[in-house]
C-alpha cells in the first residue's frame, strides 16, 4: 500500500480552477502522491514517451492518469486512444476526469480503454465525494502494475 502512496499521478488538465480544485480534493483527503500536470495532450504524450518507451522500461512513469476531454491541441480522446495503443503504456490506468456528459463520449473512452469515467461535479463536496472514492479504489484496493 505505501507504494501505491508514492505512486505519480499525472493530470491532464487545461483549466487552472479545476487543477487547483483538484490539489485541494487531493489535500482533503489525505492524497500524498506527487502530481504533474499538463496543460496539452501533446505535452502528456511527450512526457509518456521519453519514459523508457524505447528500452520498454516503466522509469518514471505514472501510476494514475487523469484526463480531461476538451483539451487545445490533441484533445483528451486522442490522447487515451494513444495511451492505450502503446504497449509500454497501456497497463497506467486512466481516469477520465470531464464535464462531458455526452452518451457519444462516454462509449467512445471506454471503446478506448479508458479505466473509468467521472463528470466533473458542480460542487466542491461532490467533487471531493468523488476524488475520496477514486483514492479508495486506485490507491488502497487496486493494485496496480510496477
Amino acid at each position: 500500500m505505501e507504494d501505491q502512496i508514492n505512486k505519480l499521478i499525472i493530470l491532464v488538465e487545461d483549466s487552472p480552477e479545476d487543477y487547483a480544485a483538484t490539489l485541494r480534493a487531493f489535500k482533503k483527503v489525505g492524497m500524498r502522491n506527487k502530481v504533474i500536470r499538463f496543460e496539452m495532450g501533446d505535452d502528456c504524450l511527450d512526457y509518456l514517451f521519453s519514459r523508457g518507451k524505447y528500452e520498454g522500461q516503466n522509469i518514471n512513469l505514472p501510476g494514475l492518469i487523469m484526463l480531461d476531454l476538451n483539451l487545445p491541441g490533441t484533445d483528451g480522446r486522442e490522447v487515451l486512444r494513444i495511451i492505450k495503443s502503446t504497449p509500454q503504456l497501456n497497463k497506467i490506468p486512466v481516469v477520465v476526469l470531464t464535464t462531458s456528459n455526452d452518451e457519444k463520449d462516454i462509449e467512445s473512452c471506454y471503446e478506448f480503454g479508458a479505466n473509468s469515467y467521472i463528470q466533473k461535479p458542480v460542487n466542491f463536496e461532490g467533487f471531493i465525494n468523488a476524488i475520496t472514492k477514486l483514492k479508495e479504489y486506485w490507491f488502497e484496493i487496486t493494485i496496480l502494475p510496477k
